[in-house]
């Protein structure tokens, strides 16, 4: 089968992590999955919300949104519809719980940082690349809290990435793009840690069942590529 993009079945679209983008937040990387680019900020905030204040842990949260034109046509800001669509909050809690699975809160201290990820272009896998770009972005900024002096450990215990694979024609693929997502028999998105933990799986059929043994076969592709992700994670925060 040849993909549209001429990639591998295998393949991830060209990657790249660009950390401290924004001049302002604490931590920052702009995410570029092929044509899908995503600008993700972290922001400190010393206050917490009121059901966790007092108990000495932090709290990670997230809040996504489209610009209006990262789509071939022009879509009105929520902010101007007044109100958020049911897309828009599964994506943000996505982020946020993806966040939270690899942060010991306890060391977080009672503070939270909000995560914003920003659709600048989409070309499919939005969620997925606000995942692994808001990693980045988290990490800088905790780490910026101990070079301050205002956190005597890392609270960030493992890294996740997340990454789209699909059944397109019959055959199992990784990241897929518009053009094969809009296609697709079967779409999944996988969150997954550098220790091989699984955070998230969602994965639904689009015309037919499909089978236990291509969700495995789909799972083995979002370790490839997640292993892929978290190697490009560590590079770009001078890791390796």
């Amino acid at each position: 089968m040849a993909r549209p993009s001429g990639r591998a079945v295998d393949a991830l679209r060209a990657v790249s992590l660009e950390p401290g983008f924004s001049k302002h937040a604490e931590g920052s990387c702009l995410v570029r999955f092929g044509d899908t680019h995503v600008l993700c900020t972290a922001s400190v905030e010393e206050r917490l919300p009121p059901f966790l204040r007092n108990t000495g842990r932090g709290w990670i949260t997230a809040e996504y949104g489209m610009l209006p034109r990262s789509t071939h046509s022009r879509s009105d800001r929520e902010a101007a519809r007044g109100r958020q669509s049911g897309r828009t909050q599964e994506i943000q809690r996505l982020i946020g719980r993806s966040l939270r699975a690899v942060a010991d809160l306890t060391k977080l201290g009672e503070r939270q940082i909000v995560i914003d990820c920003d659709v600048i272009q989409a070309d499919g896998g939005t969620r997925t690349a606000a995942i692994t770009g808001s990693y980045v972005a988290v990490h800088q900024a905790v780490s910026k809290l101990i070079e301050n002096g205002l956190l005597t450990a890392m609270p960030l215990i493992d890294a996740v990435a997340a990454v789209s694979c699909g059944i397109h024609q019959g055959v199992p693929i990784l990241d897929l793009d518009y053009a094969e997502d809009s296609a697709a028999e079967a779409d999944a998105n996988f969150v997954l840690t550098a220790s091989g933990g699984i955070v998230e799986v969602q994965a639904t059929a689009e015309r037919a069942p499909f089978t236990e043994p291509e969700l495995a076969e789909l799972l083995v592709l979002a370790r490839k590529g997640a292993a892929e992700l978290h190697g490009l994670q560590r590079r770009a925060l001078g890791l390796e």
